[in-house]
């Protein structure tokens, strides 16, 4: 046979072979596309610019055309041509919806180069906004089991949104903040007396079971609850809107209205709208329809409008702690623990390397030290709806302390190689030991020894301290006191230790001091809050641009009084009457100014119907107006005014 009919002959067993091979393999193939949606646009829309059409056109030659608007939109972002990368990257969406990366950028270019840009906070917060939900409502679905999305979605909510790189992320937090008491409604309210970790999480868990019961439909709806499907029905007839988010809010305002005493107030000036809205309280007076409806609401809105699961929100619960959605590091946990999830259900021999377990788990315990470190929040709500700057106060949250350890197993399991025992440094196990490090502090300020010791043996009997760290042995040999000491003066920079050790002796000082009746301790705790956090603000409060008299790294309000004030409102909220009359009893009268509404608003009704019953005394013996109360809410008014008009966290009203 000659070398070309050879040739020939080879060429014509290679094709039949692989036309045979495609036979097979068509199956597979088909399976594995409608399996993972690996499937592409296949027809151009109306408003579509023409180079999606083009593109679709070209048929199986249309990965080329992708890698060039790919290669355009790389080079328009590096040279600073945001708007027009946004633009190709959109095209690249369109004709490649499972091309993650191209998702990643777009959401990047969106929240982090276009927001900057931006002169305001209200623009920026847009901008930001605008790419979490293209990741979120868009992209997620268009690839819900990559693991990358998560990732970077986490990464924007923990980053952008809970930190305080962002000149404006005070704005952010305040706005996130709105958004979900709208969405969630209440947080549960945790008595006195039932603030052990099992109770207050069983409360968190209640709260989310009760929205993942909920029925799915509105015909589901109507068949347990046909008051609230007739509700829901009304609604939507007279506002011309279908019942979901806004109805969420708009619950939610006549809630905070009422619950502040100012909704009788206030129905004259609302608008058309809002007035229908509020006649039917009176044409369904049942507040069980109102429970049902708002659920099933919820619900829908989470799935439909923020592409999450109840189920698994539910789970997050019960697997981290008691969190609470209105943070936007709850949102991070939330979204990176769901891309561990999925990548452990992707993972095979040979994708392994290219999922990126490592820093996805990074993200879910930063999310975790967080929520510790912020996860208690106030703010008002009222303030934020009206367009004021308001109050956002936020204090650690000791549940989430046990969290942290608890997760480090199964993240050390998933990271390989970079957390092997054979390595002489671990990121991980040093996290975990400069995490104990503020809930020692935290405790220990808070004059709770017990628990400070109790996480000081903790570290010191933790198995997976690094061994190039020679200081770990002699820094865990000291006493608790000397232990303290060392660590405390070197780590008053960091907002989340200046906002901890505030927060921790300012209760310690009112619980501690004030309730037992202590006035040295209560005067020394007092005083040691009063320098760390004039020591933070010298050291750390520095003008920014977007706002333009509030600090980046300005947690706490500049005038302490302000925050002793909150923190006062807020302890004083955990406690039962009994307590809290002698709380307020020997507070200063300065401090009692800011707590005075806050007590007359939570206690007033009952004292008064017991007062009346002839079973105690009135509010007023219990719970005197201090003087000044009107110099003092114009004070605050007039503080909140300012901030308003220039954006600001934390003015200082000479």
């Amino acid at each position: 046979m000659n070398p070309g009919n050879r040739a020939k002959l080879i060429a014509s067993l290679t094709l039949v072979s692989g036309l045979v091979g495609s036979v097979f393999m068509n199956a597979d193939v088909t399976s594995s596309v409608g399996r993972y949606e690996l499937s592409y646009t296949d027809r151009a829309e109306e408003g579509d610019p023409p180079q999606v059409a083009i593109g679709i056109a070209m048929g199986a030659l249309r990965g080329l055309f992708v890698n060039y608007l790919w290669i355009r939109a790389t080079d328009a972002k590096e040279n600073g041509r945001y708007f027009e990368a946004i633009e190709l990257a959109r095209q690249i969406t369109r004709l490649q919806p499972r091309f993650p990366r191209v998702w990643v950028f777009h959401a990047w270019n969106l929240a982090y180069n276009i927001s900057v840009t931006t002169q305001t906070p209200e623009e920026r917060w847009t901008w930001v906004n605008a790419g979490v939900n293209l990741l979120r409502n868009e992209g997620l679905r268009a690839n819900p089991s990559d693991m990358l999305m998560h990732k970077e979605l986490g990464w924007i909510f923990l980053h952008k949104i809970a930190g305080y790189t962002d000149d404006a992320n005070m704005y952010y937090k305040r706005q996130f903040a709105y958004e979900w008491t709208n969405v969630m409604g209440d947080r549960p309210v945790v008595e006195p007396g039932k603030r052990d970790r099992p109770t207050v999480m069983a409360a968190y868990e209640a709260w989310i079971q009760a929205v993942v019961d909920a029925p799915d439909t509105r015909s589901a709806l109507r068949a347990q609850s046909p008051g609230a499907a007739d509700l829901l029905d009304a609604f939507e007839a007279e506002l011309g809107e279908e019942a979901g988010y806004d109805f969420l809010r708009r619950a939610q305002l006549h809630t905070e209205l009422e619950r502040a005493g100012q909704l009788e107030f206030t129905i004259d000036e609302m608008g058309p709208k809002s007035r229908a809205f509020e006649s039917l309280y009176q044409r369904f007076p049942n507040k069980d329809d109102w429970t049902a409806a708002t659920l099933h609401v919820r619900k829908r809105v989470l799935i439909d409008k923020y592409n999450m699961e109840p189920v698994r929100m539910l789970g997050v619960v019960r697997k981290y702690g008691p969190v609470d959605w209105r943070l936007p590091a709850a949102h991070s946990l939330y979204w990176a623990s769901r891309g561990t999830d999925v990548g452990r259900m992707e993972v095979t021999f040979g994708n392994v390397d290219a999922l990126d377990f490592v820093n996805a788990y990074r993200i879910v315990l930063q999310s975790i030290q967080d929520l510790w470190r912020y996860g208690d929040m106030y703010f008002n709500y009222l303030d934020v709806h009206e367009q004021r700057a308001g109050i956002y106060f936020v204090s650690p949250n000791e549940y989430f302390i046990p969290t942290y350890g608890s997760m480090l197993e199964e993240v050390v399991k998933a990271s390989g190689p970079f957390e092997a025992n054979r390595r002489s440094y671990r990121q991980f196990s040093s996290g975990y030991e400069n995490f104990l490090r503020d809930a020692i502090r935290y405790f220990y300020r808070r004059g709770d020894r017990a628990q400070a010791e109790y996480w000081f043996n903790q570290l010191r009997n933790f198995e997976g301290q690094n061994i190039n760290d020679y200081t770990f042995t002699i820094e865990v040999s000291l006493t608790l006191d000397e232990f303290v000491e060392k660590n405390l003066f070197d780590a008053f920079g960091s907002p989340q230790v200046a906002v901890a050790e505030v927060n921790g002796a300012l209760q310690a000082a009112y619980l501690e001091g004030l309730v037992s009746g202590d006035e040295e301790r209560f005067r020394g705790l007092f005083n040691y809050a009063t320098r760390v956090h004039g020591y933070f603000m010298r050291q750390q409060l520095r003008n920014v641009v977007a706002s333009q008299q509030s600090g980046r790294m300005e947690f706490m309000d500049r005038d302490f009084t302000f925050v002793a004030g909150l923190v006062l409102t807020n302890v004083i909220g955990m406690l039962g009457p009994e307590e809290a009359e002698i709380l307020y009893g020997y507070a200063p009268d300065d401090l009692k100014r800011y707590a005075y509404d806050a007590i007359e608003q939570r206690f007033r009704p009952a004292i008064e119907q017991m007062a009346a019953q002839g079973d105690g005394v009135p509010f007023e013996v219990m719970f005197p107006e201090p003087p000044g109360m009107e110099a003092h809410r114009e004070f605050v008014a007039r503080k909140i005014q300012q901030q308003q008009q220039r954006g600001v966290e934390g003015i200082k009203v000479d």
